[in-house]
């Protein structure tokens, strides 16, 4: 007697629909991880300080790195603090670093835009005078850092001979 394709019992099982890696394997072990998953994953390496927002690098590292510094001439600024105004000789509003030293010496660090990699003038004026040059300020360099920002302002206040005799 032959059979008819209704009278087989069917080839499918349920079982079949599963994958293996659905029901555990029959050593009891768990199934294989994913390479990706077998690796420890690297500890996320903490932001620059230079990748902070512009306000908060400048109001909680640049401000503070620059008086110490000056503090390290024995010089205590009479005014160091970040503002949105008018740029110097020119005109035009921009962020920027204030800072008055005692005797009456400024200067005026000007960002094109707030981000601490934009463009930069510095302007300084002697005490009674009004600033009459703005001039580049770290234009070679591609990323800015708070060490270079910083050491080149104070090279620059000396260049001056405001931080002491040379």
């Amino acid at each position: 007697m032959s059979e008819t394709p209704a009278s087989k019992p069917s080839a499918a099982k349920p079982e079949a629909a599963e994958t293996p890696a659905a029901k555990p394997a029959a050593s009891g072990k768990p199934p294989a991880k994913p390479e990706s998953a077998a690796k420890p994953a690297a500890k996320p390496k903490p932001p620059k300080p230079e990748d902070k927002p512009f306000p908060e690098f400048v109001d909680s590292l640049l401000i503070p790195a620059i008086e110490k510094q000056l503090a390290d001439h024995s010089i205590q600024a009479d005014r160091l603090e970040r503002v949105e105004g008018e740029r110097p000789v020119v005109g035009g509003t921009c962020p920027m670093l204030i800072g008055e030293l005692p005797g009456g010496r400024r200067f005026w660090v000007c960002f094109a835009s707030e981000n601490i990699n934009s463009s930069k003038l510095i302007a300084l004026a002697d005490p009674g005078s009004d600033p009459t040059l703005l001039e580049s300020f770290l234009i070679d360099e591609k990323r800015m850092s708070l060490p270079l920002l910083v050491s080149r302002l104070l090279q620059r206040l000396n260049g001056q001979k405001w931080l002491g005799g040379n």
